[in-house]
């Protein structure tokens, strides 16, 4: 078998700050450009770090020993003491973290090794470049990090991948690190005690988990604000008054006026039908506000991921220009894991109101007079009643896992990490909180696709027809009854894809390209 390669398009340049599409296009082989500056800097800081320890400076981790244990020495030979940096941080446990998401957390950590801070040897630098260049992806297990001294644990692993030691994927194969690294055409990575621990001392992963779920939320945050302009006009209610640009700009949140914006966009040309009730069911009526709270939070964690995708994490830092060898705590992870539990709180609040809305839908009651559980024939049918029971469990997990993780500080290391942010697995949480939301998303999507089917009238805005109609052709009419979890897939998928640019209301961004938004159906478990 042989490993794609990647393209001379595709190419990331490490003298400019990440982006986060770079994240997604990294879950393929992509070519890294590793310019003149680049090495110079990398290789000016490695001569450095020569020169410090030439002059018998301690040095944490090339000299001393690791974490609590930072005040004996470390091992004399430099390929011991990386040995010493990864054999007793091989105690992660649980099912693999996405290669995808490992990828992308290869690219973060080469991007701030290249800064010329972390005096790696600059053959570390080329090993990562040439592994992204290839379909290799470490296989990093979910836990073990506190993200203190960033993801030591899980980077460890990645590491150990490169060294052809555990496990690591190929083209989406799981196999013996060192058959993939051999069937990439890649040579096991030699190391020191300071590139291991360079390797390993950032926040890599927790970025990257992080940046990816951001991604997945906002996508369907989106999908969330269509959805809700093709339920107002399958209804017929009168939107005129809860989105009107007067009444949003008195609330004075700018994420409300935004996403009013935009729904007023796509409800371009609606027709109310008259026989609505003056006021809605919050779940319409509010749904600026509340997806406009969500835009500002989403927001936040844009500002988040964009410093950390800029920035160095790593311990200590080198600055050459000025003779400082700087011990601190640029691996410490609690920006990202703030951000991280907010995206979750954001799949939460959005889920919620994708859940009402869905329960509405099927509600005579509160539906216009549609048949219960929109139905073809009550009784002999039974329409969206599965989907819907789902519906519910799936916002029930979601709500089950939104406590906040980056509070839950616990002391470890012999108290050398009193306090520790755990955004790794804030990060990893939101990432399965992302994937859960997109999932009723496409639930609501196919009860709106039914409610037309059953007796609900056409969107007559120009914007929502497009959506309905594309709805239509991935999910058939319910009629007879089927198994409806395959149409809340292609419903989610089709979501993902949807670009209303080309429309009244265009939705998208320029910084965040339609369709890239799909988080893997589940994670890859250890065989």
């Amino acid at each position: 078998m042989t490993s794609r390669t990647a393209t001379e398009i595709d190419v990331i340049d490490l003298t400019s700050p990440l982006h986060p599409a770079d994240l997604r296009r990294v879950a393929g082989a992509v070519n890294i450009e590793v310019t003149a500056a680049v090495r110079g800097r990398v290789q000016g800081c490695r001569s450095y770090l020569r020169t410090v320890l030439g002059g018998d400076r301690t040095v944490y981790g090339a000299t001393t020993g690791f974490g609590a244990l930072v005040g004996f020495a470390g091992r004399d030979n430099e390929a011991d003491q990386a040995d010493n940096t990864l054999a007793h941080l091989g105690a992660g446990q649980g099912p693999d973290i996405e290669p995808a998401v490992a990828r992308a957390a290869m690219l973060i950590r080469v991007w701030s090794l290249a800064q010329g801070a972390s005096g790696v040897s600059p053959h570390v630098v080329d090993a990562l470049v040439a592994m992204l260049a290839t379909t290799f992806a470490p296989a990093i297990p979910r836990f073990g990090s506190v993200g203190a001294s960033g993801d030591l644990i899980p980077l460890a692993y990645a590491t150990g991948s490169l060294r052809g030691q555990g496990w690591a994927y190929l083209d989406g194969e799981r196999l013996s690190a060192g058959e993939a690294l051999r069937r990439a055409g890649l040579t096991p990575l030699t190391l020191d005690g300071r590139d291991a621990l360079a390797l390993v001392n950032g926040t890599s992963v927790t970025t990257a988990a992080a940046a990816t779920a951001l991604h997945a939320i906002r996508v369907a945050h989106r999908s969330a604000q269509r959805l809700a302009c093709l339920l107002a006009d399958v209804l017929g209610c009168d939107t005129r008054q809860f989105l009107h640009p007067r009444l949003l700009a008195a609330y004075g949140h700018p994420g409300a006026v935004d996403v009013a914006a935009r729904m007023r966009g796509l409800l371009a040309g609606a027709q109310p039908s008259g026989t609505r009730p003056l006021q809605e069911a919050y779940s319409i009526r509010c749904g600026p506000q509340l997806l406009g709270a969500a835009e500002g939070a989403l927001r936040y964690a844009d500002e988040v991921v964009a410093a950390d995708l800029g920035g160095v994490s790593d311990n200590p830092l080198f600055f050459p220009d000025d003779d400082l060898v700087l011990h601190g705590g640029n691996f410490f992870g609690q920006p990202a894991a703030f951000a991280a539990d907010l995206l979750s709180m954001v799949a939460a609040q959005v889920g919620n109101l994708v859940e009402r809305q869905l329960d509405l839908l099927v509600d005579p009651n509160r539906n216009g007079g549609l048949p219960p559980m929109l139905a073809a024939g009550p009784g002999q049918q039974h329409g969206l009643q599965g989907a819907q029971l789902a519906a519910t469990a799936l916002i029930a997990q979601i709500r089950r896992e939104v406590a906040p993780v980056s509070s839950q500080s616990l002391p470890t290391n012999l108290h050398n990490q009193d306090v520790v942010p755990f955004g790794t697995q804030a990060a990893l949480r939101a990432v399965d909180q992302a994937r859960l939301l997109r999932l009723l998303c496409g639930s609501l999507a196919v009860g709106l696709r039914q409610a037309v089917h059953v007796g609900a009238r056409r969107p007559t805005a120009p914007g929502c027809a497009r959506l309905f109609d594309q709805l239509v052709e991935v999910v058939p009419a319910i009629d007879p009854d089927r198994p409806l979890d395959r149409d809340v897939r292609r419903a989610a998928d089709l979501l993902d894809q949807v670009d209303d640019a080309a429309g009244p209301g265009g939705t998208a961004d320029a910084s965040e390209p339609a369709g890239s938004g799909q988080v893997g159906s589940g994670q890859v478990v250890k065989s």
